[in-house]
């Protein structure tokens, strides 16, 4: 198997737990092949803590993970942008608005998972998923364009971002009306796209069916 690194968020927006870090800590525990780092939800720490990771991992392949409060499915994540604009201020108070992630990077990269593939074996497995096409333009926008930035200095390794739901443990205790996974099928998803993009790095040409 391939050596993997993922990474989870802390908690950010006023929740006490991340379901990103969660599974991510969990999948972490149960497999040898990965190496599991939580990352700062901070703008200015994310990205220097996910070079060191690599750094010290020396992976041959990345799965960055983030919360994405309403959505539905587990949905591994296609293209990240050079944009940086804040919604709520990060965990240490910063409120980027209309910034590139990097200063004169191309204005888009592509992940170099297999996701269609990965969303069809997640779906086999049992676990809501679907490809998306956004990551939005907040830290985990910035941690993905990052991540594929830092990777053009790595030849070979690949990489790529996966947005989880809430956790029901989150929706019952803000009392907000909202979708969840718990953390134990959310890492049952990414134990799988995990086999997959390991295992495939090609993608397979179905479209029908598996996009957001």
């Amino acid at each position: 198997m391939a050596r993997v690194l993922m990474t989870g968020f802390a908690p950010f927006g006023g929740e006490s737990v991340n379901p990103s870090w969660q599974a991510v800590s969990l999948l972490g525990a149960r497999r040898d092949d990965v190496a599991a780092v939580e990352l700062p939800c901070e703008f200015a720490a994310s990205l220097p803590a996910l070079r060191r990771a690599i750094e010290e991992h020396r992976p041959e392949l990345v799965v960055c993970v983030g919360q994405a409060g309403g959505r539905t499915e587990v949905t591994p994540e296609r293209v990240a942008i050079n944009l940086v604009d804040a919604r709520i201020p990060d965990n240490a108070g910063a409120r980027p608005v209309d910034v590139p992630v990097v200063e004169d990077g191309p204005a888009a990269y592509f992940t170099t998972l297999p996701v269609k593939a990965c969303v069809a074996a997640i779906r086999a497995a049992g676990v809501p998923a679907s490809v998306s096409h956004t990551a939005g333009t907040y830290v985990c926008n910035q941690v993905f364009y990052g991540l594929m930035h830092l990777l053009t200095a790595f030849p070979g390794v690949r990489g790529g971002f996966v947005h989880v739901p809430f956790s029901p443990e989150q929706v019952a205790a803000s009392g907000k009306v909202a979708p969840s996974l718990s953390v134990d099928r959310i890492a049952e998803a990414l134990d799988v796209l995990v086999d997959t993009a390991s295992k495939l790095t090609e993608d397979i040409a179905v479209s029908a069916g598996v996009e957001h």
